[in-house]
């Protein structure tokens, strides 16, 4: 482990216990009463998730053998996202619960005063009436009562609302990445484009991040989809995986079944890097794929370039567009594959036609989109940089949380346009 990451771990301990603190407080100890069954399955849970997510974190960073890191990360990872919309809606809550409780009291103070059939007693003109000394004390415990019941109420309704909607969405979510990918179409049109390649298709898949919980069922199913588009180029631009080939190689085996009449291209992803990226670029090769690292091929009607991701640089295998285009005919249409969308600036700069990138998953996780937003030019989709143009994928699979919210997978058949057609 880095020096930095074991610096971190005080930090994300402490940061994780505040927040999980917090949603315990509103979710368990404010809508369950003390020595209930609910309140302690309640603190079980929120004590036992972040100790399983914390243990699958470092446990793939020290080395636990592979089954492992397995058993934890589906709990641990599902976790992560359950956690996330839990806090959003106790948030959400803070607004919504004090107004619930001031409606309640309103309502309550304006309920009919119950009738009094009994006839009033007769007190003799002579007789001093008694004094109610209890009378108050009993009224003002009925009304703390009365207070407390009503904000135990607004709690519990907040709060289950909160888990059931984080339960929901996890769920729904988290089906949308397993049942797999959906098409995406998207036509670009290129002015360099000659005519006989107008429709040309190129299957664009990124992101599956094969690893601890997507597998070789998972792999099956995306190289199904890509096939059943019938492209006529398959580009796999990064991030295939999260975790060694002596881990992945069984699950990565099936994108040996790729098909495509021009082949299927490959470049590295941030997350090869993460993963032995010497040994990643042998293995896809092994498997079929061809390998663009800082270099073209020229198809027949237009140069298809690649290039190391920009993670490379952090160890010696560096992006290096130059040498990718160089002695390349400009008259000619190029389309680039650069697994990060900051790449776009480079591309710009060498009069790239079309870039075709991932890495984002268009978020993800809702809100988390806006937060891609900060780091990345393009988020998701198509997208005009002077005279190049941007397409980035939400990418085929998902990192940490087999779940998407408001991002879902795809896979993209770009299909090239002439504008001479």
């Amino acid at each position: 482990m880095g020096i930095l990451f074991v610096l971190l771990i005080p930090v994300v301990v402490g940061v994780m216990g505040g927040l999980h603190w917090y949603v315990w407080r509103r979710v368990v100890r404010d809508t369950t009463m003390p020595g209930t069954v609910g309140r302690r399955l309640g603190t079980a849970v929120l004590v036992a998730a972040p100790v399983i997510m914390l243990a699958a974190f470092v446990g793939s960073r020290v080395g636990l053998p592979f089954p492992v890191v397995q058993v934890l990360s589906w709990p641990a990872y599902l976790w992560v996202a359950v956690a996330l919309y839990l806090l959003l809606g106790v948030l959400a809550g803070e607004v919504v619960r004090p107004a619930l409780t001031w409606w309640l009291r309103r309502r309550a103070g304006r309920a009919p005063l119950p009738e009094r059939n009994a006839e009033p007693v007769k007190v003799p003109d002579d007789a001093t009436a008694p004094t109610p000394l209890s009378a108050p004390a009993a009224d003002i415990g009925g009304e703390a009562s009365a207070d407390l019941s009503r904000r135990m109420f607004a709690a519990r309704l907040v709060g289950g609302a909160a888990a059931a909607v984080a339960l929901g969405t996890v769920g729904y979510g988290t089906y949308g990445v397993l049942r797999g990918p959906r098409v995406k179409r998207v036509t670009v049109p290129l002015a360099k484009l000659p005519r006989s390649a107008h429709g040309f298709r190129i299957a664009v898949v990124s992101d599956i991040h094969l690893g601890p919980i997507l597998g070789r069922g998972f792999s099956e199913r995306v190289v199904e989809i890509v096939n059943s588009t019938q492209p006529d180029l398959i580009a796999v631009v990064g991030d295939l995986v999260d975790g060694s080939v002596a881990d992945l190689g069984t699950a990565v085996e099936p994108i040996s079944g790729f098909r495509a009449r021009h082949g299927t291209f490959f470049v590295t992803g941030n997350h090869e890097y993460f993963s032995g990226a010497e040994e990643w670029k042998a293995h896809v090769q092994e498997l079929g794929l061809k390998l663009l690292a800082n270099q073209r091929v020229e198809l027949p009607a237009f140069d298809l370039a690649g290039v190391n991701d920009v993670t490379g640089e952090d160890h010696h295998d560096a992006p290096d567009l130059a040498a990718a285009l160089r002695d390349r005919d400009p008259s000619r249409t190029s389309v680039l594959l650069a697994h990060q969308p900051v790449f776009i600036d480079e591309a710009v700069r060498h009069g790239v036609d079309l870039q075709l990138s991932g890495h984002t998953h268009g978020g993800q996780l809702w809100p988390m989109n806006y937060v891609a937003e900060l780091a990345n030019p393009t988020v998701a989709g198509l997208e005009r940089y002077g005279d190049t143009q941007l397409y980035v994928s939400r990418g085929a699979g998902a990192w940490g949380p087999p779940t998407r919210v408001g991002a879902p997978s795809d896979v993209t058949v770009v299909e090239l346009a002439s504008l001479q057609a």
